[in-house]
């Protein structure tokens, strides 16, 4: 009896063990799990207090937090910005010229935005112009009557705009993200503050003169004096409506720059099949014999027109007739000369 709860007790104290030994196996993996997450969570956040490498440069807190710089299309808005286009003083008036040629990637495209940031800047398009040129083409035939044509076309546009003189330079800026490449650019200011001082002082000349003419006029006088005046005061009003109109073109132009704005895109190639016309020509061309009597038809031709040509030279063949004709009669009569004295030497000889 004290064998059997000997050894009941020893294996009721084995499966205990047992059992503690495999709680203690799962504790230990979930801790090494856990640890593994932790090391994980150190990795990937940012390590605080820790020296950053030898020649790295640690960015700032608002670096870190501002988001990554997104690389737009287009040319520096800084190329288009000079201070020709924001000068200002108080007792001068600018009136300000801008004109730039730039490269573009769709002419059509690009102005339509153009046009939409002249009206977002409150200003007005004064003209609209697009236009291509064909600078080569290529012909190849293709068969079946048809020829390729490949042709480069340059696309060019042309605008000349408005816009309210102190939002030039914003404006400006604004189309800068429709340019690809900046070929030239040119800015002026030009100040008018003589040209309006002129132009005020002509504008009470005329308003002083009219008044004296008006003045002159009321008082008694001949016929002839009137109407002399009423043509000077008609003529002085005409001179006072030029100089306000004047004044006023002049205030508009300072009010609003004017912009010169020319693209161009790059070369385009259109594709084209026409009709070969050469082709045509010869599958509907005349057969061997046809073109055999028209080449005999024509050669027959040709000796007739040889022939009325050398009847018309009958006074040439004449002239060359008595010519010959006079050469051999002096040809006959050295040989009878020749002959005789030949006979006469013979008697001699003999004897």
């Amino acid at each position: 009896m004290p064998r059997f709860l000997t050894r009941s007790t020893l294996t009721a104290a084995l499966l205990v063990l047992l059992i503690g030994c495999a709680q203690q196996g799962d504790h230990g993996a979930a801790a090494a799990a856990a640890q593994a997450d932790a090391a994980a969570e150190s990795a990937s956040a940012p390590t605080v207090g820790m020296a950053p490498a030898p020649g790295a440069v640690m960015p700032t807190e608002k670096e870190a937090a501002a988001p990554a710089p997104v690389q737009q299309a287009g040319v520096d808005a800084n190329q288009l910005a000079s201070s020709a286009n924001t000068a200002s003083d108080p007792e001068r008036r600018f009136i300000r010229t801008a004109s730039a040629q730039f490269q573009v990637k769709d002419v059509y495209a690009a102005t339509l935005a153009i046009e939409d940031a002249v009206a977002a800047a409150h200003g007005f398009v004064v003209r609209n112009t697009i236009s291509t040129s064909p600078q080569g083409s290529i012909r190849r035939p293709i068969g079946n009557a048809q020829m390729l044509v490949l042709s480069e076309i340059v696309t060019r546009g042309s605008l000349v705009v408005r816009v309210p003189s102190e939002r030039t330079q914003d404006f400006l800026r604004s189309i800068a993200r429709q340019m690809q490449f900046l070929d030239q650019r040119e800015f002026e200011a030009t100040d008018a503050q003589f040209d309006l001082l002129r132009q005020a002082l002509a504008a009470a000349r005329a308003q002083a003169l009219q008044q004296e003419v008006q003045q002159a006029a009321q008082q008694p006088a001949r016929t002839t004096d009137r109407v002399d005046a009423a043509q000077a005061r008609a003529e002085l009003l005409a001179a006072r409506d030029e100089a306000a109109v004047a004044q006023r073109e002049l205030q508009d132009r300072i009010a609003f720059s004017t912009l010169t704005l020319n693209l161009e895109q790059p070369v385009q190639v259109r594709e084209q099949t026409v009709p070969d016309t050469q082709a045509i020509l010869r599958a509907r061309g005349p057969g061997f014999w046809l073109r055999l009597g028209e080449s005999l038809r024509a050669g027959w031709q040709g000796l007739l027109v040889v022939v009325v040509a050398l009847a018309a030279a009958w006074p040439l063949w004449l002239a060359l007739a008595l010519a010959g004709w006079g050469l051999r009669w002096l040809l006959r009569a050295r040989r009878n000369r020749q002959a005789k004295s030949a006979e006469l030497r013979a008697p001699g000889q003999s004897g």
